[in-house]
């Protein structure tokens, strides 16, 4: 396989499963802008990986977002960039909501969309979501993150079915909890609001995969690289599960 030709743009490159993406993408051969709202991890990541250049960007401000896109003119567009936060539902403010849905929803909203711009009169395109198995089941006390990943999915299925006869695929991958920093924060707020140690919280989070081992990012990647490569062009609309399992 190889991508040589190809540009990719990939939202929070900075840090956890994007930059893996990132850096697959790269060395597979396209030439990949990465974007997140911090420079140093950004250019942390660009400085290990030839192929890589940067654009600081928040991915909720939606002229930001077509600017970036725009300039980066990419063949393949990943959605990574997320947000989460936990809590009993009962408890949940609606401004807590309200940031799941800004970050996780309306910021894929902007980047597939800006991304299909981007690629119009193109004969090919990916457009990726990095989505959650929480998209495709429900789990305690993250409601709000797992509305929104619902939606993403949602949205996946849809944008597919339209781009269905134009050359541009539509997928999500949707992860189980993955070995990455954001998986760190919220095994740090179970740590903190059940007075567990970190081996214990860590523990819980694994038994939810039937392998009871956390996700390397590196296989959501490799989920990544597969639908942009050769052999995929009927895979569209789809939901892949990375998760060892679970259902």
């Amino acid at each position: 396989m190889t991508l040589e030709g190809r540009s990719a743009f990939v939202t929070g490159g900075g840090s956890g499963v994007g930059a893996v993406i990132a850096t697959l993408l790269a060395r597979e051969g396209a030439q990949v802008t990465i974007c997140g709202r911090r420079a140093e991890p950004l250019e942390a990541v660009a400085s290990a990986q030839p192929g890589i250049t940067t654009t600081i960007c928040d991915i909720t401000d939606e002229a930001a977002v077509a600017r970036a896109i725009a300039e980066a003119a990419p063949d393949i567009v990943v959605a990574n960039a997320g947000a989460s936060e936990s809590g009993p539902f009962v408890k949940t403010e609606l401004a807590a909501f309200e940031r799941m849905m800004s970050v996780n929803l309306t910021g894929t909203f902007l980047t597939l969309r800006e991304g299909l711009k981007a690629m119009s009169g193109k004969p090919w395109g990916r457009l990726i979501a990095i989505a959650s198995t929480a998209g495709l089941k429900g789990y305690p006390y993250v409601a709000p993150y797992a509305a929104a990943k619902h939606g993403v999915v949602g949205m996946v299925k849809s944008v597919a079915l339209e781009q269905a006869r134009k050359g541009v695929t539509v997928n999500a991958v949707c992860p189980g909890f993955l070995d990455t920093e954001m998986t760190e924060r919220s095994i740090a707020n179970i740590v903190a609001k059940t007075g567990r140690s970190p081996e214990e919280a860590r523990a819980t989070l694994e038994a939810t995969n039937p392998m009871h081992r956390l996700v390397p990012p590196e296989d959501v990647a490799r989920a990544v690289l597969w639908l942009c490569g050769d052999g995929s062009d009927m895979v569209t609309g789809q939901c892949i599960s990375v998760s060892g399992g679970e259902t």
